[in-house]
Parts: C-alpha cells; structure tokens; sequence
C-alpha cells in the first residue's frame, strides 16, 4: 500500500485533535494557557479548555480557520492561518506572557499569519510540515506570509528558512516558570514575488 496525504478542511467535530496538535506545535505553551480555566474552576483539564477554545465559531484560530492533513486517513498534522487584522491592536493579553507575541503580531497586520503549524513527532519525516506550510503560503493569495516561533526551535527555523521566511523582528520571551528556558519569540515573513 502506498502511503498517502490529505489535506482538508477542519471540522468542528476535530476540535480535540486540534487542541493536541495546537499543544505540540506550541511545546506545551498551549496547555500552559489552557491551564488557566482549570485554576478559576470553569474546566476540569488544560485539554478540556483547549478542546473548548478549539469548537468556537467566532474567535480566530480555531476550527474555521483549520487545515488538518491526514496521512492513510490517520490525523497527522495541522495549520492553523488566518488574516492578521487591525483587530489584534485592540487585545490585552490576558496574561504578560502574552504581550511580546501581539507587539509582534501588530507589525505584520495585514499578511496572512500562521497561529498553529504542527505534526505528531511519528509522523514527521514525511513532508507533512511543508506540505501545511505550502498551503498556508497558497492560502495568502499573493500576500505576505508571518509566524512566530521559538529562538531555539532550530527544526522550525530551517523548515521556514527554506521557504522564503526571514526575520523581522525578535522579543524575550517572558519565562512561563523560574527554571524555564529562556528564549525570544521571532517573527518571521515572507513576501511573495
């Protein structure tokens, strides 16, 4: 049997895959977040939150704005892209940890920002990141194209490296816990030709 991938559109009933696949492709940093609901009593799990931010209709990032790729019908991976808009000017991070991400974001409104881009670790190796990353630049219709991700995050920095993707700007991250990693969020972008 030959191995095959499919890309399709997320479904709301996916929120739960997409929630795990959110967390992969953040490192944890997700769950983090998530964790929050469980802290004021409104979730029982981090996972529950995040599948619960994932069924939303009217916030971005979440199922409508969903690729996922399926590999022998199996859900391998996901992108999560949409419209930076003049909207994000307006948002308080809901925690510090959260400022550095949309002071970057605001300089890049107006291309079309990847949110989310991840595989499950036994699925990597087989072009499923580049072939999400593909669609999503597609996906921008002659527009720039942005992401952030992590300074040490070296697999990620090379798969968009080589896609056209350059730094524009950097910021320290704010450390989740005392013994955390340190590191800086980085934007990168890429404009079309």
């Amino acid at each position: 049997m030959t191995a095959a991938l499919h890309l399709r559109a997320a479904e709301r009933r996916d929120a739960a895959d997409l929630a795990i696949l959110v967390d992969v492709a953040s490192h944890g940093f997700a769950t983090w977040l998530w964790h929050g609901a469980v802290m004021r009593g409104m979730k029982d799990t981090a996972m529950e939150q995040g599948r619960s931010r994932m069924r939303m209709d009217d916030e971005p990032g979440t199922w409508k704005d969903a690729t996922l790729a399926e590999w022998n019908s199996e859900i391998a991976g996901v992108s999560i892209g949409y419209d930076l808009d003049e909207a994000v000017r307006e948002m308080i991070a809901p925690h510090p940890v959260i400022k550095p991400l949309l002071e970057l974001q605001v300089t890049v409104i107006g291309s079309r920002f990847i949110d989310s881009l991840g595989v499950y670790r036994h699925h990597r190796g087989k072009g499923i990141g580049r072939a999400l990353l593909a669609h999503e630049i597609g996906k921008a219709d002659g527009r720039q194209v942005s992401l952030i991700t992590e300074s040490h995050n070296d697999t990620a920095l090379a798969l968009y490296a080589a896609n056209g993707f350059v730094e524009k700007a950097r910021l320290e991250a704010v450390p989740l816990f005392e013994d955390s990693k340190r590191h800086e969020w980085v934007l990168l972008a890429r404009n079309m030709t």
